[in-house]
């Protein structure tokens, strides 16, 4: 199935004077990407150094195709809350994976 790189940017109900697990409805949020790992959706995934401060996290998303990975979020508390959105989805070809060596 194909991988995608997803980026997540502060929505417009982020509130700055928050730090990330203070944000409204965390469990809710963090609840709804487990449900995503058990679904072998997110392979992997968590908050990301950037240049660019609206910048939250990184995401391997496994699904069909774009549409399929974004609709994957469209649930998710912080995306229907504004908390959140998506930033840009780019399918990503992995030719290197050491996950597996490790085993």
């Amino acid at each position: 199935m194909p991988v995608f790189a997803v980026r997540t940017a502060r929505g417009p109900h982020w509130d700055h004077a928050r730090g990330i697990n203070e944000q409204a409805l965390w469990d809710e949020h963090g609840a709804f990407a487990d449900s995503l790992v058990a679904k072998g959706v997110i392979i992997l995934g968590g908050p990301v150094d950037s240049d660019d401060p609206d910048d939250i996290a990184l995401m391997a998303v496994q699904a069909a195709d774009e549409a399929a990975a974004r609709a994957a979020f469209a649930a998710d508390p912080w995306a229907v809350h504004g908390i959140f959105r998506l930033k840009d989805v780019r399918r990503w070809m992995i030719w290197l994976d050491g996950r597996a060596a490790g085993s």
